[in-house]
Formats: structure tokens, sequence, C-alpha cells
């Protein structure tokens, strides 16, 4: 029984964003048109309007703070969201060092899209238009999610 419960479960994807909380909306508005019900999205917000904003995309479940994001990055499949997610002080500071360290030490599987406001530059990284990055991620880097829907 317990291993029927454990395959019947859904994808849970995490996305975290800060600041207004619109790239976050942006990825979840996409995986919700691409795989409806089908995955549950939790929506983590650096702050309470990033969360507002990935919950009024359509998110399953949402939630703020540094403590809503150590504790969840644990218990999900894939995480997704900017470069910023795994760099203590950015996005104007408000990705602590808890949060960088939960994001980094996760099992699962980290989507990120390349976009910095930090002194960070990523070598090799073409630059593409956002909404492109975001088709992108979903339809190359979440191609598993077809073959087990």
């Amino acid at each position: 029984m317990t291993n029927r419960i454990k395959h019947s479960r859904l994808m849970r994807i995490c996305v975290i964003d800060g600041q207004g909380g619109g790239i976050g909306s942006t990825v979840i508005k996409k995986l919700k048109e691409m795989y409806g019900e089908n995955i549950e999205i939790i929506a983590l917000g650096t702050n309470a309007i990033a969360t507002s904003q990935m919950l009024k995309a359509k998110a399953n479940r949402g939630a703020s703070g540094e403590n809503a994001i150590v504790q969840t990055t644990g218990n999900v499949d894939v995480i997704i969201g900017t470069i910023g997610i795994l760099m203590a002080h950015s996005m104007m500071g408000e990705v602590t060092p808890r949060m960088a360290e939960a994001v980094a030490s996760s099992a699962a599987k980290k989507i990120l899209i390349p976009i910095s406001q930090e002194n960070v530059e990523i070598v090799g990284i073409s630059s593409m238009p956002l909404p492109h990055l975001i088709d992108a991620l979903i339809q190359k880097n979440l191609k598993f999610l077809d073959e087990g829907l």
C-alpha cells in the first residue's frame, strides 16, 4: 500500500522568487498551461508580495520567508528560480544565507534561470529574453514530466 501511495503522489515543484514575484508568476502560469493539475506547484516568496503574486498565478500553495523556504525545499522534487536563489544576499538582500544553503543542499532537481542582477556573470550563456528562457526551462528541462503523466 505504501508503494502505491508513493507512486500516485503528484510531482511537487517549488518556484522561488523575491521582490515583486514577476518571474515566478510567469513560470507558474506556463507550468499550469502545460500541466494543469497534474503537478503540485508550491510558491515560495522571499517576501509576502512575491508569494501573493505567485498565488494569483495559480500556484497550489504558497508561503513566505526564510523558514518557509528552508523547511519546504527539502520536501520537493524540483526547485525553479533564478540563479540568485543559490547566492546569499542576492535579490537586494532578500535571500538569506540559510535560504541559499537550503536550496543548494536540497536533493531536489534545481532548474535555474540565468538572470542575475548581482555582480555575477555566467560565461557561455546567451542573452535570451525572459519569455524564451521560461519556454526553454519547461520544454527542455521538464520534459521528464511528460513521461510520467
